[in-house]
C-alpha cells in the first residue's frame, strides 16, 4: 500500500502514456496546423520516421562524425555463432563488449557481454538484427538535448543531464535482495532484478560498495538523472555545434554521450557518442530534479513546438511528411517487433 501511494503522488513513476496524456491536445494542435498526424517525420529527414521510433542504429552511427562513436558491427540472427565469433576477433573486440538490437529502444535487450558463452546465449535468444559495440569504460554518461533550425549556423542546448545508473550501496550487512526491496526505484521491479541478479541475490555487498543493477542509462531502466542546466554555456554549445556541423540532417534530438568529465566534454575531449535519439527523444531533464508535473508538461510542449516548426521548414523545402497509410504500417510493424523483444 505504501508503494502504491508513493507511486500515485510521484508523477515520475506513472506509466508513460499517463504522463503524456494531458499534452495530447498539444500534439493534435500541431497535427492540424501541419495537416499531418505525423508532422515529426520531416524533422530529421535522414532518420527513418524522423527518429521518432526505432530506426537502424547503424544508419544513425554512419551520420555521426567519424571516430565520435564506439566501434560497431552489425550481426544478423541467421549468422552461425562461429562466424560471429570470427567477426568479433577480426574486428579487434575484447570482452566485455555491448550487444543491443539494431532497432531497439528504451534499453530493451541491452546487455554487456562478458564471454563467448554469454554471446552465444544472447545470439540464440535475440532473434533480430543486433549490433556489437565496444564497451566504453568512461566514468560519466551525459544526455544533451540539442535543437538546430534548418539553415541556422548555430543551435541551442535545451537540456543537459548526468546519468547515475541504477545501483544499491552496501553496508556490509544486508543482502542485495534486501537492498533492492528498500531502494526507491528498484523496489518497483524486484522480479526483474531477481531474475537478472540471481547469482548475487543473497550476497552481501561490502560497506560503501556500489552494486550496479543496470548499466543502461534510461529512466525506465531505473537510472537517476542529475540536472546540469547551470553548466550549459557557450563552450558546451560550440562543441555540439561542431558535432552537428558534420550531421546536417539532425535538427532535433538528444545525444547520449560518455566522457571523462564535464570539463573535458566542454573541451570536446574524450567524447564517445553512444546514441543520437531523434524526434522521439524525451527531454529527460524533466526527471529527478524536483520539477512539478505542470512544469514538466510545459517543457514537453515547448519541445514539440520546436519539432513542429523544424518539420514545417523542411516540408516547405521539399521534404514530405509521411502519409497516414505508410506511418500506420510502420507503427504496426514496430509494435510487433517491440513485443517480440
Amino acid at each position: 500500500m505504501k508503494k502504491f501511494i508513493k507511486k500515485v503522488f510521484n508523477w515520475e513513476l506513472w506509466p508513460f502514456d499517463l504522463i503524456y496524456a494531458p499534452v495530447g491536445i498539444v500534439w493534435l494542435y500541431y497535427s492540424i496546423k501541419a495537416r499531418s498526424l505525423y508532422f515529426f517525420t520531416a524533422t530529421n529527414p535522414t532518420l527513418i520516421f524522423g527518429g521518432f521510433e526505432a530506426g537502424s542504429k547503424m544508419e544513425m552511427y554512419k551520420q555521426l562524425p567519424a571516430g565520435s562513436y564506439p566501434k560497431t558491427i552489425l550481426i544478423k540472427p541467421t549468422q552461425p555463432i562461429a562466424e560471429i565469433t570470427g567477426e568479433v576477433k577480426a574486428n579487434g573486440f575484447s570482452y566485455p563488449f555491448v550487444a543491443k538490437p539494431d532497432e531497439g529502444m528504451q534499453g530493451v535487450l541491452f546487455r554487456v557481454i562478458g564471454s563467448e558463452d554469454e554471446l552465444s546465449r544472447y545470439h540464440k535468444i535475440v532473434g533480430v538484427d543486433y549490433i556489437i559495440q565496444t564497451f566504453i569504460d568512461l566514468p560519466m554518461e551525459f544526455s544533451v538535448f540539442y535543437i538546430r533550425y534548418p539553415g541556422a549556423l548555430k543551435g541551442k542546448i535545451t537540456g543537459f543531464i548526468l546519468k547515475d545508473y541504477l545501483h544499491v550501496t552496501g553496508d556490509g550487512k544486508k543482502t542485495v535482495e534486501h537492498l533492492v526491496k528498500k531502494h526507491p526505484k528498484a523496489m518497483y521491479r524486484v522480479t526483474e532484478m531477481k531474475r537478472k541478479h540471481e547469482a548475487n541475490w543473497l550476497s552481501v555487498p561490502k560497506d560503501g560498495e556500489n552494486y550496479y543493477l543496470s548499466v543502461a542509462g534510461n529512466h525506465n531502466r531505473g537510472a537517476r538523472f542529475i540536472n546540469l542546466h547551470k553548466e550549459i554555456d557557450q563552450q558546451l554549445q560550440e562543441v555540439f555545434d561542431r558535432i552537428n556541423d558534420e550531421s546536417p540532417g539532425f535538427y532535433y534530438g538528444r545525444y547520449d554521450i560518455k566522457c571523462t568529465s564535464i570539463e573535458d566534454l566542454k573541451k570536446g575531449n574524450n567524447i564517445s557518442i553512444l546514441e543520437y535519439n531523434g524526434a522521439g527523444a524525451e527531454p529527460n531533464h524533466i526527471y529527478d530534479c524536483g520539477m512539478s508535473y505542470f512544469n514538466a508538461l510545459k517543457v514537453i510542449s515547448s519541445h514539440w513546438r520546436h519539432m513542429y516548426r523544424i518539420g514545417k521548414i523542411n516540408s516547405r523545402n521539399g521534404i514530405p511528411y509521411w502519409g497516414f497509410r505508410k506511418s500506420y504500417r510502420f507503427m504496426q510493424q514496430l509494435k510487433k517487433e517491440v513485443k517480440e523483444l
